[in-house]
């Protein structure tokens, strides 16, 4: 019986930090803290793993994910789904797989039994959702994780000071990479948007993909070992908060998932969370200026003196929402003092 042929393409996922012995050095080139696995082009769902395709409680996975578009948003098209698991990295192919390929993931996209492991995952689930009528659930977003940390440790953020991608692999307490070809990578999309749409794939089309993937599981599991209980339950709420944000709807999100319930070990605590929400406010026409101000002044103000992310649609859109998700009280301060920003005086 033929063997299948070997694989065209490799890269290396570094091994979570619990099987490492000597956690230093860089992990990209170092091989005795890595494993070469196949990355697979994925055309069709027979060549995805059972597990992903058929979610459930008896295997549970944690996997790295990511989305690839063009200017991804809810109009911008989405070319590439990338699935990083232990033994292997799936680049799901939306352009030659069509609706077929993606809709086949939605099962576990949506699942509670498969934790997706995300940088940023605004506007993913907005492309997602829109596109395909896909609603992102249970996800752990780095750059969530990332800023609780600062929180847990007592430093104190400033606002719009989102950890980047390229700047988290660069951080030494979780990756300690270099990811310089990402700013190559941006170079070619800013010359030619549609850099993702063209097939065949090129080495570094699936280079890139493969690598925004392939270190997010060690990631997770340097994260998972510094952030306390509560910490990780306000992770789990936020990264859905965020999965919605851009996710306007006419029903509140009514058929989305539910948030993620307080873990029991925490209600025998007694430990009574403060709750969390997101507010979407409508912003009539002409009035946009004024929540921005000149120069951002305006709006950095609210965000400074609210414990609350406030986002703007911005030229993705949509261009008339503003989004608040943080503590009750601090979103609705928020509101009012944007609501004041748009009155006539």
């Amino acid at each position: 019986m033929a063997s299948d042929p070997p694989p065209a393409h490799r890269t290396r996922i570094p091994i979570p930090p619990a099987s490492v012995t000597d956690p230093g050095g860089d992990l990209s080139d170092n091989t005795d803290q890595s494993s070469l696995v196949p990355i697979h082009i994925v055309d069709d769902a027979s060549q995805l793993p059972p597990e992903f395709l058929n979610p459930s409680a008896e295997k549970q996975l944690v996997i790295g994910f990511d989305c690839e578009g063009v200017d991804l948003c809810r109009h911008g098209a989405l070319c590439v789904m990338q699935l990083a698991f232990p033994d292997a990295v799936y680049l799901v192919d939306a352009i030659k797989g069509g609706e077929a390929v993606i809709q086949a993931c939605k099962p576990a996209l949506e699942s509670s039994y498969i934790k997706k492991v995300i940088h940023d995952c605004k506007r993913d689930s907005e492309a997602l959702y829109f596109q395909f009528g896909i609603k992102l659930n249970n996800v752990i977003d780095t750059q969530i994780a990332y800023s609780l940390l600062d929180q847990q440790e007592g430093k104190r953020r400033t606002p719009d000071d989102y950890i980047s991608f390229v700047g988290l692999l660069a951080d030494p307490r979780y990756c300690g990479v270099s990811y310089l070809e990402k700013q190559t990578v941006r170079v070619l999309l800013r010359q030619d948007p549609k850099f993702w749409t063209h097939r065949p794939m090129t080495e570094m089309m699936i280079r890139a993909a493969a690598d925004d993937v392939r270190f997010l599981l060690y990631i997770y599991h340097k994260m998972m070992e510094k952030l306390n209980e509560k910490l990780l339950w306000q992770l789990s709420v936020r990264g859905s908060l965020y999965c919605r944000c851009f996710c306007v709807n006419d029903n509140d999100h009514a058929d989305w998932p539910p948030l993620p319930s307080l873990p029991e070990s925490l209600v025998a605590e007694g430990y009574v969370p403060v709750e969390e929400i997101l507010s979407v406010l409508h912003v009539p026409p002409g009035k946009m200026g004024r929540i921005i101000g000149k120069g951002g002044v305006s709006i950095t103000s609210v965000k400074e003196c609210c414990n609350a992310e406030i986002l703007i649609g911005g030229s993705k859109g949509p261009p008339d929402k503003v989004f608040i998700i943080g503590p009750v009280k601090e979103v609705r301060k928020a509101e009012a003092i944007l609501r004041g920003k748009m009155l006539d005086i």
